[in-house]
């Protein structure tokens, strides 16, 4: 499975023949499937708001990168590395970091 930028549709092209009621081949069409795959992180701010700890703690007394929340903020995807470092430090499962959507 390859790797795709959030909100990347993923299309596929089926080709797909019509027949009258005497078995004739009558049209040869295509269908266009379009699927929208997004990876999330609200649930990572509602685990903070749950476990009542802000972006500052993260920041300044867990050492956490501020570029990194910065690019979760804006949907940008980050390592496995960081995704377990944070279920470390607010003692979570993945599923209270990231979800994934399809659209």
């Amino acid at each position: 499975m390859g790797y795709y930028e959030e909100g990347e549709a993923l299309s596929h092209d089926y080709n797909y023949t019509r027949y009258n009621e005497y078995n004739q081949e009558i049209s040869c069409d295509t269908l266009t499937i379009e699927v929208i795959i997004v990876i999330t992180y609200a649930p990572f701010y509602r685990t903070l708001l749950r476990k009542n700890i802000t972006e500052y703690h993260l920041i300044f007394k867990e050492g956490f990168s501020a570029s990194t929340l910065h690019r979760m903020k804006h949907g940008k995807p980050i390592t496995t590395k960081t995704l377990d470092s944070l279920c470390d430090i607010l003692d979570c499962e993945i599923s209270d970091v990231i979800e994934r959507t399809v659209e």
